[in-house]
């Protein structure tokens, strides 16, 4: 029975691992080992969430960025402990440095119905995760007991004001059983975690270059299906298909395909209205492959040919990102913004000296967002702002204009990173950029 369990673990491991590409042991383990360096002395205790239950059980569970990038772990209701070294003081004996991914035992109803999960015990558990000790949930409490000294200091999840974080639940459930040693206070990791996820490794760039492709073909796909008449749900429904194909598990964020007036509305979610000739259609859609987001958008005229004004309007925001790309310095140019180095008033100053409302005014009142933002796990990754965009930075420039009085908005945004040499690297770039190239896309040719 034991065999039979160890066979049909290995077999659901290896089809997981077909639909899930996974970067090695050692990438995960050397971001743990990074993390405890920034936490002197400290430990790091982070949760899973807990699989969902109820109505959002049916939408399936997706681990949380932070423990999926210390870990590679995508079950629900594992717990992370890290305790960093260290050195022998006074009385106090030497601590090897010591990390612990507790998994929940074996529930063989539930399993019917979620399939075979790894056990603790099984012997191929350390090889599987790739730490050297699993330890049954049920251990938790002792451990922690047992490693962290008086009055610790434990680096956690802890939850913004107003939400609850992934680690909350598990927290209380710490503080009702008293397993901390009294007295112990928490820091929030999060910014910790940030700092380092600012950087991308070859694995990562990897996955979301694989991520951006299936995208590119799925935007691709939107373009020659473009025509008046069709929904934009029909587009929604398309561009999802074409990319799921591809190997994407899930969308990077909720698919935005708004004509006519809707083009000019940020973060339109509807998807209901009926594309219409003379419309220019705003694409923001793409896929993520193996936890890994992309973000691509373009701008589209619904029946092939952009008019005269969309075409200007089009060209001035193409313009703008093709100046904010050149402007690129590795190690010197930021996105945030405020800051005097920022590739955002390279962009808002060619928007601004370039073309016109329909009131003769300057149309940089109409770049209404930032340039761009961080991609890697989340599609806004939470990296830090504050430094320069050097090597392994992975990032979007996504300029726009958007007019409500003329029903006409447009943005072009791709997806870059910064390669080891400080080169930018355009990850979108065979996708249609100038109006010409969309033009003849949408005719097939």
């Amino acid at each position: 029975m034991k065999k039979l369990s160890i066979v049909l673990f290995l077999l659901f491991s290896v089809l997981s691992a077909w639909t899930l590409e996974r970067q090695s042991n050692a990438d995960y383990r050397a971001r743990r080992e990074a993390l405890s360096k920034k936490t002197p002395g400290s430990a790091v205790l982070l949760f899973a969430p807990m699989e969902a239950e109820g109505p959002n059980a049916v939408y399936g569970f997706r681990q949380d960025d932070n423990f999926y990038y210390l870990t590679g772990w995508t079950e629900p209701g594992a717990v992370l402990l890290i305790v960093p070294a260290l050195e022998a003081s006074g009385e106090k004996p030497a601590r090897p440095y010591t990390e612990i991914l507790f998994l929940a035992a074996n529930n063989k109803v539930e399993e019917k119905w979620t399939g075979p999960k790894l056990n603790a015990s099984d012997p191929q558990a350390s090889k599987v995760t790739g730490f050297d000790r699993v330890e049954v949930l049920d251990k938790l409490r002792d451990e922690i007991n047992r490693l962290l000294p008086e009055r610790p200091k434990v680096y956690t999840d802890l939850p913004e004001y107003g939400h609850d974080s992934p680690s909350s639940s598990g927290l209380d459930w710490l503080k009702r059983t008293n397993a901390f040693i009294p007295f112990a206070t928490y820091q929030d990791v999060k910014p910790l975690l940030s700092s380092l996820r600012t950087t991308k490794d070859a694995g990562e760039i990897e996955l979301i270059r694989k991520a951006t492709n299936a995208s590119l073909a799925a935007q691709l796909a939107a373009m020659h299906a473009m025509k008046p008449g069709i929904s934009e749900r029909e587009v929604s429904a398309l561009l999802q298909y074409e990319w799921g194909k591809r190997g994407c598990e899930r969308p990077s964020y909720a698919p935005i395909v708004g004509s006519g007036f809707n083009s000019t509305v940020l973060h339109y979610s509807e998807d209901d209205a009926t594309i219409q000739a003379g419309d220019v259609v705003v694409i923001d859609a793409a896929g993520e492959y193996s936890m890994y987001a992309s973000d691509i958008t373009r701008t589209l005229p619904a029946n092939g040919k952009f008019t005269a004004r969309q075409r200007e309007v089009y060209e001035i925001v193409l313009g703008a990102q093709q100046a904010a790309i050149a402007a690129f310095e590795s190690g010197k140019s930021m996105l945030h913004k405020e800051d005097p180095n920022s590739l955002y008033k390279v962009a808002y100053d060619y928007i601004n000296s370039h073309g016109k409302d329909l009131h003769g005014e300057p149309l940089g009142k109409y770049f209404i967002h930032g340039l761009g933002h961080y991609v890697g796990l989340a599609v806004h990754d939470p990296d830090d702002y504050n430094v320069p965009l050097g090597p392994g930075a992975v990032f979007t420039i996504e300029p726009g204009i958007y007019i409500p009085e003329e029903k006409l908005g447009a943005r072009i945004e791709d997806t870059l990173y910064v390669d080891t040499n400080g080169k930018l690297i355009n990850l979108g770039a065979a996708l249609p950029h100038t109006a010409d190239e969309v033009e003849r896309a949408i005719a097939g040719k």
